[in-house]
């Protein structure tokens, strides 16, 4: 396993992390969830993504159980708070008192002392900005959180944030998680280049496309049953298109060639970018946790990289108009 600093800050983390949306507490059992952790940890992986809303704060708590016991040096844990964890009307946001009272709940569940990063999980346009920084500010110098990030925010939005920590003397955003794969590049307009100027390091989330870069989903053909797809999860529906399926299909003779799995080849295909930190992905068995490690390490050159833009050409995003403050969704 590799490792990359966390953003613009000293702490090392594996360039692969294991996320928990959609699978601790809810799309697997407690004995998987923690086959999933414990081969993650022997493969090398210290990085753990969660947050508060996933399966209502059990994925919080599975994760928690799982790693307690072990020294909390080396792990470095993530969680983050947007969405509504309760019906009351400050039970969501980023207001000081959801902040404050979020990342104690969420401590709590995860039976720990502090988060090493604890994450806006979208951009509050109801709070004052400053009030979020000062509330995050306090956090960190209460040892509650040793780092803050965010989820999903513009170059704007995050320019703004550094620039009241800076006047204000806050601690500053080292971390952006933005949806990033192969077929979803709109954080290389403005948030990736943003990001390198200001200290801020890129947590993808769906590296592999909701799963459809790993060649399981072909067109004209139903998903496997075993599939995100087929039992109800979120597979966005511009990746679901035939022309899609059709043009990742393209990818497994450039995978076959270089002895890597079509899994691996997105995965690897995002740490070739100097501004990601680490590749979040997702396991329901361990089988998964050792075969996608292996994409760590890996470097593709120009010729290959430009094979996969033309393997996949007419069908990247790399532009999309979308409202950040929708509050029925959980993306990541």
């Amino acid at each position: 396993m590799k490792y990359r600093s966390l953003g613009g800050s000293g702490c090392r983390v594996s360039e692969i992390a294991l996320g928990n949306w959609e699978t601790h507490g809810q799309q697997i059992d407690n004995d998987a969830a923690r086959a999933c952790v414990e081969a993650a940890i022997d493969n090398g992986i210290n990085f753990f993504d969660t947050a508060d809303v996933y399966a209502r704060g059990r994925a919080e708590q599975v994760l928690g159980e799982i790693v307690k016991g072990r020294a909390r040096s080396d792990l470095v844990i993530a969680t983050k708070c947007f969405w509504s964890t309760g019906p009351g009307p400050n039970d969501r946001g980023l207001s000081r008192k959801h902040v404050m009272e979020a990342c104690e709940a969420s401590l709590n569940r995860l039976q720990m002392d502090y988060v090493d990063l604890y994450q806006a999980h979208r951009y509050d346009i109801h709070t004052p900005l400053e009030e979020t920084m000062r509330a995050w500010n306090d956090l960190v110098t209460q040892g509650k959180a040793l780092y803050i990030g965010v989820s999903e925010w513009t170059a704007e939005q995050m320019t703004e944030a550094q620039a009241i920590a800076g006047d204000m003397g806050f601690n500053r955003i080292i971390t952006n998680q933005p949806q990033y794969s192969m077929l979803w590049r709109v954080p290389e307009e403005s948030v990736i280049p943003m990001s390198r100027g200001s200290g801020i390091g890129q947590i993808v989330w769906s590296p592999l496309a909701m799963g459809v870069l790993t060649g399981k989903y072909e067109p004209g053909r139903q998903p496997p049953r075993d599939s995100r797809a087929a039992q109800g999860g979120a597979v966005g529906s511009h990746f679901m298109k035939d022309e899609t399926l059709e043009a990742v299909q393209r990818l497994r003779p450039i995978a076959d060639e270089v002895g890597l799995s079509m899994a691996n080849l997105a995965l690897a295909w995002v740490l070739q970018n100097d501004n990601v930190s680490a590749a979040i992905m997702g396991a329901s068995r361990p089988e998964q946790v050792h075969e996608n490690v292996k994409a760590s390490g890996v470097r593709l050159d120009d010729e290959l990289m430009g094979r996969i833009d033309e393997a996949l050409k007419g069908v990247i995003v790399r532009d999309v108009e979308r409202d950040l403050d929708d509050a029925d969704r959980d993306d990541d």
